[in-house]
């Protein structure tokens, strides 16, 4: 098994299934293609996908695209890892939940992209950006109240890969949760998705 991936500094589509596939527990090798190269990047990318974007999983001659599909593929190709709650309430509302973070908040991704290799500094962010934010907060609270945590739905779920990647936009951006409506379980959450094992390999690649 394969999976394309962009330049891990900045690629929140790739770290998602990437996170995913480290829980699955099974082997496989990684592929990372810089981006923000033109004409380079598009001719890396070019024989394995596509769409012409990252990321890939490639599983034999079975070639899946984007990082939900991916991610779905992999829920269904290793049903023991429990990528999705057993619970039926659960796993809707984490689907809900990944499914609005792989549509939405184009202002927060747009202004706040993601950055692994810029330190912490306070940014003003417009008022697009703030109303993300006090979504995102409001939906942590709420999932975290209603499931007990430690994260959105009880254990670990695509959901949370999901939200990785904001929760770096907030460290790197400075932008503290209690600012958008944190009753004090979003911040926690957001601490626990950046102390992930896997998280901080990749973190600590990205910055090799």
């Amino acid at each position: 098994m394969e999976l394309i991936i962009g330049t891990k500094r900045w690629s929140t589509w790739s770290l998602r299934p990437w996170l995913a596939l480290k829980k699955t527990g099974a082997a496989f090798t990684e592929t990372e293609v810089e981006l923000r190269q033109g004409d380079t990047t598009k001719s890396a990318i070019a024989p394995h996908s596509p769409s012409g974007l990252v990321p890939v999983l490639k599983d034999g001659e079975l070639t899946v695209w984007d990082s939900l599909a991916i991610c779905e593929y992999l829920a269904e190709r290793y049903p023991e890892a429990r990528l999705w709650p057993a619970d039926p309430a659960a796993r809707a509302l984490a689907r809900s939940a990944a499914a609005e973070m792989h549509a939405g908040f184009a202002s927060l991704r747009g202004e706040c992209p993601m950055a692994l290799d810029q330190e912490p500094r306070p940014h003003d962010v417009s008022e697009a950006t703030q109303s993300d934010l006090r979504r995102i907060v409001a939906m942590w609270n709420q999932m975290l109240e209603r499931f007990g945590g430690p994260f959105l739905a009880g254990e670990w779920s695509i959901a949370d890969a999901f939200y990785t990647p904001v929760a770096t936009r907030l460290r790197t951006y400075g932008l503290h949760a209690s600012d958008y409506g944190d009753t004090g379980r979003a911040g926690e959450y957001m601490q626990r998705l950046l102390q992930d094992p896997d998280f901080l390999a990749w973190e600590a690649a990205a910055r090799a």
